[in-house]
């Protein structure tokens, strides 16, 4: 699969998978004869990876840890659990902080009117 049909069927630029490539996240995408990428199942399997894992806020530098870690194969799967699970206590720290942000955003509109009229009220003039 070309380059421009794995950025539209997984939503990110070509520029994007060609950075991917270089910093080594996108590792041995198999490129033809005339030396155009050429995307095998194994490199769409890693783009979806990536960009889920991009998704869930992991940053760029873990993700290149986490990718050079398959590398090195199964003794160090350990470390590998143990990138994922630092970035599910992230995210799940990301999500306490939304819910208190939403919280406080839904007390504003339950309270907006009796603050609002109590407001406008005192622009009023006395009468």
């Amino acid at each position: 699969m070309k380059i421009a049909e794995v950025s539209k069927r997984y939503g990110v630029s070509t520029d994007t998978l060609r950075y991917y490539e270089r910093i080594g996240l996108l590792r041995h995408v198999p490129r033809n004869r005339s030396g155009i990428r050429d995307y095998d199942e194994a490199s769409c399997n890693a783009v979806e990876f990536v960009k889920c894992m991009r998704d869930a806020g992991m940053s760029i530098e873990s993700l290149v840890e986490y990718m050079e870690l398959i590398e090195q194969g199964d003794e160090t799967r350990a470390a590998r659990k143990e990138l994922l699970a630092r970035q599910s206590i992230a995210i799940r720290e990301r999500i306490a902080d939304l819910e208190r942000a939403l919280e406080r955003l839904e007390y504003k509109i339950d309270h907006y009117d009796d603050v609002m009229a109590d407001s406008e009220r005192a622009l009023r003039p006395e009468e």
